[in-house]
């Protein structure tokens, strides 16, 4: 952890003065094995336990299989269950499953292991994925039945989570709240070699692995012999890995280095539609953010325009709500959007109470309109920071930055110590508005500290009592509109997927199938011959 008021990063232009790329290419995808650095949002994942974390990277789609995969334009295509049906009120759902799969450990995939598998989520974070599900009904070997206790239109989606990836059941039962660390069991294209926390993950072939899912052209065994996942705080570094020949992929480029990128021939550059926002939560038990007032002033004084501008070269589009602009939920009434208004901003905290003081920080009973700002130790959101920062300057708020790591970051939230912070998810699904906001969560996730019983209620009705995904969309949308008119957040902006990888050493598909850069890609990545 550190204190600063001024941050200084190290910007794509300073990497060219200092000569930096000079530097070629080596190449290190020798044996076909790959070298692959982590996206800033997957850093500090403690565990390759899809039941019981709450917190998953890339690597864990490689070790684990679904039943149902997600494609990029939302469509849910079979895996681990090769068909499926609904009945017409809802309440059941039948899943045949695929014959001839095993898990990494010998054991076979069957009815038996869905059976076994659903329960363990109770009283876990995740056990809201499952919630819907009252039990499951062995049909034969092959086929299940999940018998609801309410109807759940979001069923699939789930089943295409990380988190809902299938873990063999022996294993499972076996080391209890130790599995995930040193020992992870799936029937993934994948095996986990080796983990340690905060640095590295390796992961080696499945080589009996005979089932990928129809979003990739591999049917087979991977290519790639092992991938190595390295976890890699600043991204300037990541970047010169690359350049360096260090890494061979690298998920996740700021867009402050995709015009350097592009002009390298020897990289090759994807960029995919984002599925999460950055954004800025505001502690709403910590004064001066107790005063609605002051929370919302707080809200209009993020110019998004000028972050996609100025931050971002355009690449990505300005958020002015929780959700991704693809979801249907997010077509909230125009005058809930947050926008930039300084003027709107000021008058507010007028009202509040806080004068323009001395040296442009306004003033209060005699106390400086100074708070916290914190952030999380990755170079893209320093810089997102810092230019909060200077916004907030402007409507006489001071805000000083903390920085923290991806793990310490999380005990100070829940310590309840902070005011304000910048941070980013990646989640395209309505229900993130639960993860981040219900009360039954607050620390963390729930950043913005937020117990209130309306919105209690308003989530339980998009949770729970929707039956149909019509009304679903209209259920989350109403209770997207009650968040966004309680101020308990800033959007600051909508980025792009971007990915860039050695073409000296690794060949990627040109499609990516799936809404994120997952197992059925990396099957199909191969070494350079």
């Amino acid at each position: 952890m550190r204190h600063l008021k001024n941050l200084r990063l190290l910007s794509s232009s300073a990497l060219l003065s200092a000569g930096i790329f000079a530097m070629g290419f080596s190449s290190v995808a020798m044996a076909g094995k790959a070298t692959v650095a982590l996206p800033s949002g997957e850093l500090g994942a403690t565990s390759y336990d899809p039941i019981r974390s709450s917190k998953l990277n890339t690597a864990t789609s490689l070790i684990y299989d679904r039943l149902v995969e997600q494609d990029a334009d939302q469509s849910f295509h079979p895996h681990l269950a090769t068909s499926w049906t609904e009945s017409p009120d809802g309440m059941s759902w039948t899943f045949k499953l695929r014959d001839g799969v095993k898990f990494h450990d010998g054991e076979v995939f069957n009815a038996d292991t869905i059976a076994s598998w659903i329960p363990d989520f109770k009283d876990t974070e995740n056990a809201y994925l499952v919630a819907a599900i009252k039990s499951v009904e062995i049909v034969d070997p092959l086929t299940v039945k999940f018998v609801m206790e309410r109807p759940e239109p979001n069923l699939l989606y789930n089943l295409a989570s990380t988190f809902m990836g299938v873990p063999g059941q022996k294993s499972y039962d076996s080391l209890g709240k130790d599995y995930g660390v040193s020992t992870a069991i799936g029937t993934g294209p994948f095996k986990l070699s080796s983990f340690e926390i905060g640095l590295e993950t390796v992961v080696t072939r499945n080589d009996d692995y005979a089932w990928a899912s129809g979003l990739s052209v591999n049917q087979g065994a991977a290519h790639l012999e092992s991938v190595t996942f390295r976890e890699i705080p600043d991204q300037s570094t990541a970047f010169l890995e690359l350049k360096t020949g260090g890494i061979d992929l690298l998920l996740g480029v700021p867009t402050d280095f995709l015009s350097i990128l592009e002009a390298e021939k020897n990289v090759g550059v994807i960029t995919m539609a984002g599925t999460g926002i950055s954004y800025m939560p505001i502690n709403t038990t910590a004064a001066p953010f107790d005063d609605i007032k002051v929370r919302q002033a707080t809200a209009l004084a993020i110019n998004q325009k000028s972050i996609l501008e100025s931050v971002y070269k355009g690449v990505g589009s300005e958020a002015n709500h929780f959700l991704i602009d693809t979801l249907p939920a997010g077509d909230v009434k125009k005058e809930l959007l947050v926008s930039f208004d300084s003027a709107k901003a000021n008058t507010l905290l007028d009202e509040a109470g806080w004068a323009m003081g001395d040296g442009g920080v306004r003033m209060k009973d005699g106390k400086p309109l100074q708070v916290t700002l914190f952030t999380k130790n990755d170079s893209d959101l320093k810089r997102l920071t810092q230019v909060v920062q200077a916004q907030l300057k402007d409507v006489g708020m001071d805000a000083v930055i903390t920085v923290f790591d991806s793990s310490t970051i999380r005990d100070e939230y829940k310590k309840n110590a902070h005011q304000l912070a910048v941070r980013n998810y990646d989640w395209n699904n309505a229900d993130i508005l639960e993860w981040f906001f219900s009360g039954t969560r607050v620390g963390y996730p729930n950043v913005s500290m937020w117990t209130d019983e309306k919105s209690e209620m308003l989530k339980d009705t998009a949770m729970t009592k929707s039956t149909t995904s019509a009304e679903r969309v209209a259920n989350f949308k109403t209770y997207h509109e009650y968040i966004l008119s309680q101020h308990l957040f800033a959007p600051l902006y909508q980025p792009a997927q971007n990915i860039a990888f050695n073409k000296d050493t690794v060949t990627v598909p040109e499609k990516v199938r799936g809404p994120r850069f997952r197992s059925q890609t990396f099957v199909d990545i191969d070494v350079v011959k």
